[in-house]
């Protein structure tokens, strides 16, 4: 499939009559993916490899090809041919109409109903808790103006999920409708539990509104107990009560413990964020460069 990617990517970019690059990182893929790489770098001098010292993720795997991108124009894409390589003479046209980021927003999508229900549901989540409006056809694949790529390497965040990040950087941006295409070949690598890692990751990283929907209920349970308090006064007085204090205390007991777990638990998401932030470790290690300087 590498061989087939970098065929494309050539025939789109020579017929643009543009100098380029394309640089292909490998994210410690378990099959023969370096070994072609490799063999595309010799055939041609302006394919460039990356080979990452461990799997360190997609979102990582991007912003170390970014790292190294030279020209004036950058193409993000996705490596399994859903991206449509002749689809960049579209996008680099729109971006010379004066745009800075020309997404592809996807108007066909290959792919089951459990994902396509997750992202949209996903996308409504983070739009509610972010306060922000989210595309969840858009993903990686787009091009991008050097001056957008370099402000996007000068962010330090551990936490990459690069279309949000882009999100905070702002610029003149817009967008152009493309056919995904089926995956080549095998299956993508996200499962459940990585897309409920990455929801959370993305959602703790770029918003504070769960904090203070933890202070919301807070203030919430202090009005119930105090309603409660006022309930079993009355209680107490008329009669009604017959076990003093035994419903109102187990049914105290359970609610504020599973209250206090619940906001202890938004709490340790978002200091667990600050550890991982301060410990200011590399957000990927390259093993082997080839043909980049």
């Amino acid at each position: 499939m590498v061989s087939e990617l970098v065929r494309r990517n050539v025939e789109a970019l020579t017929g643009m009559g543009v100098d380029y690059e394309i640089i292909l990182v490998n994210d410690a893929s378990p099959d023969e993916s370096w070994h072609a790489i490799e063999q595309e770098c010799k055939k041609n001098s302006k394919v460039k490899g990356l080979n990452l010292s461990r799997n360190f993720g997609q979102h990582y795997a991007i912003t170390a090809g970014l790292r190294y991108t030279t020209g004036d124009w950058v193409i993000v894409m996705d490596c399994d041919l859903q991206d449509r390589p002749e689809d960049i003479p579209a996008l680099y046209a729109k971006a010379q109409e004066g745009y800075d980021i020309v997404f592809a927003r996807r108007v066909v999508k290959h792919v089951g109903w459990w994902k396509r229900f997750s992202s949209v549901a996903f996308h409504k989540v983070f739009d509610w808790l972010s306060g922000s409006h989210s595309d969840p056809t858009i993903a990686n694949f787009g091009i991008y103006k050097k001056s957008v790529i370099e402000e996007f390497n000068n962010m330090p965040e551990q936490t990459r999920a690069f279309k949000f990040l882009l999100e905070h950087l702002g610029f003149k941006r817009t967008c152009i409708e493309v056919e995904q295409a089926e995956r080549a070949e095998g299956e993508s690598s996200y499962n459940l539990g990585r897309l409920l890692k990455l929801s959370f990751d993305v959602i703790i990283s770029n918003s504070n509104k769960p904090l203070r929907m933890a202070v919301g209920l807070g203030f919430g349970m202090s009005m119930l107990s105090f309603l409660l308090a006022a309930y079993n006064i009355f209680a107490k007085l008329v009669g009604i009560i017959l076990v003093e204090g035994y419903t109102t205390t187990i049914f105290s007991i359970w609610f504020v413990g599973g209250l206090l777990l619940f906001v202890m638990g938004i709490l340790g998401l978002y200091i667990g964020k600050i550890f991982d932030q301060v410990k200011g470790r590399q957000l990927f290690i390259v093993k082997d460069k080839i043909n980049i300087d």
